[in-house]
């Protein structure tokens, strides 16, 4: 179908834990509120797409252990095409182990797992179905060749590439010349640019240069304080919602797999930020990853609320 979302991406079962603070080195600290729920930016992403009513098919690896086939049930549920996920033998679904302080800030380490078989060689028998896909979304939790294999071939056949660069690492030329929309936040945009990126003006200066790089598309997400987007010479603000924040752990994942669906129903890229903010500022008023991922009738509800 001429809609549909390809999201290549990280699956990881997320071990959360609410803590008053983040402990010092060789302290133990006592928490509440311990969930297993299902993680990784790729498939957060996927499951945001979902419940936004996306056509969503999800390229993937997990564990071929309980986790994963778990997971791979969950997706289902949520009308995701899981046809290109594959269970990989002895190796463990990707894990993050996360810490939620009394602020909703997140610290979090990660074990990829299976998410290191995600390989060009695994991929490159699909490549040649993404001449019928309309927007292929990804992030970095995945082996960087695969990704960028995935953006040039791509490109070639004219699908939107949507990139979220994240989590923070540099990348090349050969991987930013392929994408035409890049979803960075602070972090991220002033790693790849050098320009450190702390309000408008500064996130102005790193898109600028992210255009240089070959990108026609930038998005800066600045979390509570908004999203710029600038394009073909034009820049434009939005500012965030204002929320009670518990926990901002898939606030971004939320954020891109909104704006990727928004985009595929050929809304305006305006729309389509006003929407991906309204899911993320859902997300963040509850706690966990995929378990704080609204539907598509509650952010249009609360879209509405907004305006009213």
């Amino acid at each position: 179908m001429a809609n549909t979302l390809w999201v290549l991406g990280s699956v990881n079962a997320d071990h959360m834990l609410q803590v008053p603070y983040f402990p010092k080195p060789g302290e133990t600290l006592a928490g509440d509120h311990y969930q297993l729920t299902g993680g990784g930016k790729g498939a957060n992403q996927a499951v945001a797409a979902a419940r936004l009513k996306g056509n969503v098919a999800f390229v993937a690896c997990v564990g071929d252990d309980a986790v994963g086939h778990q997971f791979c049930h969950d997706f289902q549920t949520d009308g995701i095409d899981t046809n290109r996920v594959t269970a990989i033998k002895d190796v463990p679904t990707g894990t993050a182990l996360i810490l939620v302080n009394s602020q909703g800030e997140n610290c979090i380490a990660l074990h990829p797992g299976a998410n290191s078989e995600l390989t060009p060689s695994r991929i490159m028998p699909w490549l040649t179905e993404l001449e019928s896909v309309h927007t292929l979304l990804m992030q970095l939790e995945t082996p960087i060749e695969t990704v960028t294999l995935a953006a040039k071939a791509a490109q070639k056949q004219g699908v939107n590439v949507i990139l979220n660069p994240a989590p923070a690492q540099p990348l090349n030329d050969e991987l930013l010349s392929a994408v035409d929309i890049i979803t960075p936040n602070e972090t991220e945009a002033s790693l790849l640019t050098g320009v450190k990126v702390n309000d408008i003006d500064s996130a102005k200066m790193a898109a600028d240069m992210l255009h240089k790089k070959g990108i026609s598309k930038v998005l800066i997400t600045m979390g509570k304080a908004g999203v710029l987007f600038s394009h073909a010479g034009e820049q434009h603000y939005y500012p965030g919602f204002d929320v009670k924040t518990v926990d901002t752990t898939a606030a971004g994942d939320t954020f891109n797999g909104a704006l990727a669906v928004a985009l595929t129903e050929d809304l305006s890229m305006a729309e389509a930020i006003y929407l991906a903010q309204a899911a993320a500022a859902i997300s963040v008023t509850r706690l966990g990853a995929q378990s704080a991922i609204p539907e598509r009738a509650e952010v249009e509800l609360y879209c509405k609320q907004q305006k009213a």
